[in-house]
């Protein structure tokens, strides 16, 4: 067998997009700018939510969807996740209590979550693994029964659905253009709302508490174009103008980008529902995967992995350990989490991006069969 290589992931960068970049690199105006309004338009024109906010991450647009809410209490988080879903509810000055998840999509139990529900609770942040969604409508319905804020952690799940319903509909919907995301503005992430409120809301508290930007002074007609009035005490959230320029112009490809990762998903499905011993991530029959990772579970993952790196596959395992195992939130109790410790201690993460050839799906394939 000739040995290939075989990244985790790459982006998709085309000579649009490298064009379009460099035309506003060109312009001169590269702070937040023309671009920034162009993309958030249509970024929830795509998600279907009313309003969306381009910033420099999703932990950003995590941060916001709390802060502008003023979440002080518990909020249910799954432990099976990336650190930064835990880090900012801790960061606020509010209490994670961590959830366990389901075995067979990899996503917080709604059984599991409505049974940590206290006095004290006031959000949940689901996390919607590998582009699967969680169970949407059911979070939905239980956050309005229990009067809770539901915020989406959507950042691997850009065009994922739930009976027709697209993560981040329905507002605090937290999205990341990382580079081994379905789009990448290289870094930064967006924030989808609901309300014109909480779009003003949060606009302000992600550029220092000014409810304008520079673009929108330019474009009034307003004579004191530099009057900047501080109505909150902000941050600094926000997106370059060639970043969203590249967001923009990668966005407009995203169904195809996963169809690409369905077509590699189907293969991958088609191997091991014919091999015994491996379990993956399940796709309920009403739900719309985007594949943003592809993971399964294996007896032995040090050593799965340790073969398929050798061999020049970059598979990966997310997320190990998970966030109860670490030492940043050691001081939080989390009960048994059985579901959770073992996928975490099992889950292999295998390659998968749009440009990935057949013969390079193939060559892991055969690698997984000798393993």
């Amino acid at each position: 067998m000739k040995k290939l290589t075989v990244p985790l992931c790459l982006p998709s960068i085309n000579d649009d997009d490298v064009n379009l970049v460099s035309e506003v690199l060109k312009s001169g105006w590269i702070a937040h700018g023309e671009y920034n309004e162009k993309f958030e338009q249509s970024f929830a024109e795509y998600v279907g939510a009313n309003y969306a906010l381009s910033l420099n991450s999703c932990t950003s647009a995590l941060e916001l969807a709390l802060w502008m809410n003023d979440i002080k209490g518990e909020v249910l988080i799954p432990s099976f996740t990336w650190n930064a879903t835990g880090n900012v509810v801790c960061l606020q000055g509010a209490t994670p209590v961590f959830v366990d998840v389901d075995l067979d999509t990899f996503n917080m139990s709604l059984q599991e979550a409505e049974a940590k529900i206290t006095s004290k609770t006031e959000a949940i942040i689901i996390v919607h693994y590998a582009g699967l969604c969680a169970d949407i409508i059911g979070f939905r319905n239980l956050a309005q029964k229990h009067g809770l804020l539901l915020i989406e952690d959507s950042a691997e799940a850009l065009g994922a659905e739930m009976s027709g319903v697209k993560a981040g509909s329905g507002g605090n919907g937290c999205f990341s253009f990382y580079p081994t995301k379905n789009i990448t503005t290289c870094e930064g992430g967006m924030l989808t709302l609901n309300s014109v409120a909480d779009y003003d809301k949060a606009k302000a508290l992600a550029a220092h508490g000014v409810s304008k930007a520079a673009i929108d002074r330019e474009k009034s007609s307003e004579q004191r174009k530099w009057y900047r009035e501080a109505i909150y005490n902000g941050r600094n959230f926000r997106m370059p103008n060639p970043l969203a320029a590249l967001g923009y112009s990668q966005l407009g490809r995203n169904e195809s980008f996963n169809f690409s990762r369905n077509l590699i998903a189907k293969k991958y499905n088609e191997y091991f529902d014919a091999k015994d011993g491996i379990e993956r991530q399940a796709k309920p029959e009403n739900f719309t995967h985007s594949y943003q990772m592809y993971s399964i579970l294996v007896d032995d993952k040090d050593a799965t992995i340790k073969v398929l790196n050798e061999h020049g596959v970059m598979a990966s395992s997310h997320f190990d350990p998970p966030l109860h195992k670490q030492k940043a939130f050691k001081d939080i109790i989390s009960g048994s989490l059985p579901n959770t410790e073992h996928i975490s201690q099992s889950v292999v993460t295998l390659p998968i991006f749009p440009e990935m050839t057949d013969e390079q799906l193939e060559y892991v394939i055969e690698l997984l069969k000798i393993i």
